[in-house]
């Protein structure tokens, strides 16, 4: 990953030119960078053995306007190395138990933002097109993705009859399922870190027949667009129990809502017809819901005064 170098690359480029600490410290990073992205700047200097203006120092040296900043970089390094219990180590240390609620949503609210100031609009345009023409649509998202790919099968099934959402259990099932695709086909795959290996495997195998791939992943560094030439970028929290998956939704609801737009006589027919399979297999409103009929209720209290 280009992100990964690119710290890697300052700190070698640099490290001849450093001083006694910043040289210690190049060192502790580039052979702990698991452990170093949990600490802060005076942590790492209590760590290393100098102080924490020298580990601040040590940031803007390398080209970073601040310890925040350089350790942003740090964890895009290990962004796909973080296990589940490495994840809650850091929420636990950035979260404070009083604010929970307040952290979460505003993170949530910069990811959406932050995704539509750096999103490609071209890219977007360019999914709306290749979905519209394609054969069959493939949809792929496993594990965390899994609901995302869910919700996008669910609504370009009601506007397209070609919709194919795979699910497995196992890799060979996924190509069992693909087996057809073709040059006039699509695939859009779903996956943040840590990547999805099935996934990941499921587009090799598409853009090995030709098939259009199109991901929404976070990063344009992600191994998933080693086989997209139409990659929809939106942000995702890599420091946390639970991945930060709102951003996507956001930019699959923008997908779905374009698409709409293209076809609205379509969906406009196919949403009469089910709202009369509905009405009439009562799928919504009193099917799930028995009310009690209330002189029932009446009848027997008073049946209860009486004993």
């Amino acid at each position: 990953m280009a992100n990964t170098n690119e710290l890697l690359n300052r700190i070698n480029n640099s490290y001849s030119s450093m001083s006694k600490g910043q040289k210690l410290l190049a060192t502790y990073i580039t052979d702990n960078y698991d452990k170093a992205v949990f600490l802060t700047a005076a942590r790492m200097g209590e760590t290393v053995g100098v102080s924490e203006s020298t580990v601040v120092r040590f940031a803007t040296y390398l080209g970073y306007r601040g310890y925040p900043e350089f350790q942003k970089a740090l964890e895009e390094l290990v962004r796909n190395k973080l296990n589940s219990i490495q994840r809650m180590e850091v929420t636990y240390g950035r979260i404070s138990q009083s604010k929970i609620l307040e952290t979460v949503l505003q993170s949530d609210a910069d990811k959406i933002r932050t995704t539509l100031e750096k999103i490609d609009h071209n890219a977007f345009e360019s999914a709306v097109s290749t979905i519209l023409d394609a054969r069959n649509i493939y949809i792929v998202g496993i594990r965390s993705c899994a609901p995302l790919a869910s919700f996008l099968g669910f609504y370009l099934n009601l506007m397209f009859d070609n919709v194919h959402l795979l699910t497995t259990n196992s890799a060979s099932e996924l190509f069992e399922q693909m087996v057809r695709i073709g040059r006039e086909d699509v695939i859009i795959g779903i996956s943040f870190p840590r990547y999805s290996m099935r996934t990941l495997k499921a587009l090799e195998f598409a853009n090995n027949r030709s098939a259009k791939v199109i991901t929404i992943t976070d990063s344009v560094h992600s191994p998933m667009n080693l086989y997209s030439s139409c990659n929809l970028i939106a942000d995702s929290d890599m420091a946390s129990i639970v991945d930060s998956l709102v951003a996507p939704l956001s930019v699959i609801n923008a997908l779905v809502v374009a698409l709409c737009m293209k076809k609205q006589d379509e969906v406009a027919q196919t949403l009469s017809m089910l709202e009369d399979i509905w009405d009439e297999y009562q799928v919504y409103e009193n099917d799930e819901i028995d009310y009690v009929d209330d002189s029932i209720k009446v009848h027997y209290a008073k049946l209860k005064e009486e004993e």
